[in-house]
């Protein structure tokens, strides 16, 4: 039988760090959690342990496969329960890795593809150093030397900058996404779609699931035979949705748990 492939975005979808938390953890009877990433000695990334159960399971019924924007160090960090993925997607499709190396044809490949079809790098990253204000900047970085992201204090940060800056990117082939105290801008190009494909193709998976709450997780959504996204995130702001994808109303961790059942409901029947 071909096996099951199931694509999750991680931040916000499967694990929440202590301020998305924060944002939707009841307080009565909320559920108990398990920490799966600690940087520097502090604990930064949860998921509950109904979730982290669910997910031990997937991993046996299915070719489990992390899809993420975080950098390959970033994703290295992270203890998922369940068995280790031979494969995940890093830097929004930018590293493929199996059994957590990076195929270099890969990466060569996407970085040629980028050269042809998006303004360079160190334009948007001009751009971003140029004009972004002191006031609510705290962070620039440059990721992979793939895409740009910058972290900011949310409540100061000027909506009309972020649309102004999505109009700029727009023109030269990037994306603009805003989650949490990050915006990203990222090529176009870019995408988790075309790594899953890739993963598909090399697994001969004949069914694809997948699950995400940002607008860098719409490709991943569309690519895949059925997705999921949460209640919660850039997407559901936008009240985003399409064939085959299912809108959950469960928002923050909880919502963790709800993808994990209906991937494993998805996987059981294949």
């Amino acid at each position: 039988m071909s096996p099951v492939l199931v694509a999750s975005d991680l931040d916000r979808t499967l694990i929440y760090s202590s301020a998305a938390l924060a944002l939707t953890m009841p307080d009565a009877r909320a559920p108990r959690l398990l920490c799966v990433e600690v940087h520097e000695s502090r604990p930064l990334s949860y998921m509950t342990e109904t979730a982290a159960a669910l997910l031990t399971d997937l991993g046996d019924r299915a070719v489990f496969v992390p899809t993420t924007t975080r950098t390959r160090k970033q994703y290295q960090r992270i203890n998922l329960p369940g068995p280790a993925p031979t494969y995940a997607i890093c830097a929004n499709g930018g590293h493929l890795l199996v059994d957590g190396v990076a195929d270099p044809e890969w990466h060569a490949a996407v970085v040629a593809r980028l050269a042809e079809e998006c303004a360079p790098l160190e334009e948007v990253r001009e751009h971003l150093a140029a004009t972004a204000d002191p006031v609510w900047l705290r962070k620039h970085r440059v990721a992979e030397d793939l895409f740009a992201y910058l972290v900011v204090e949310r409540e100061l940060l000027p909506e009309e900058w972020v649309k102004e800056l999505a109009v700029w990117a727009e023109n030269r082939g990037w994306t603009v996404s805003l989650q949490g105290r990050k915006i990203y801008a990222v090529p176009k190009p870019l995408t988790k779609s075309a790594a899953v494909r890739e993963v598909a193709r090399r697994t001969g998976a004949a069914l694809t699931l997948a699950a995400g709450d940002s607008l860098l997780d719409a490709d991943l959504l569309l690519a895949a035979d059925r997705g999921w996204r949460p209640g919660h995130g850039e997407l559901a702001d936008a009240e985003w949705t399409a064939p085959g994808i299912t809108a959950l109303p469960e928002r923050g961790v909880l919502a963790g748990e709800r993808i994990l059942r209906e991937f494993l409901k998805e996987a059981g029947q294949a």
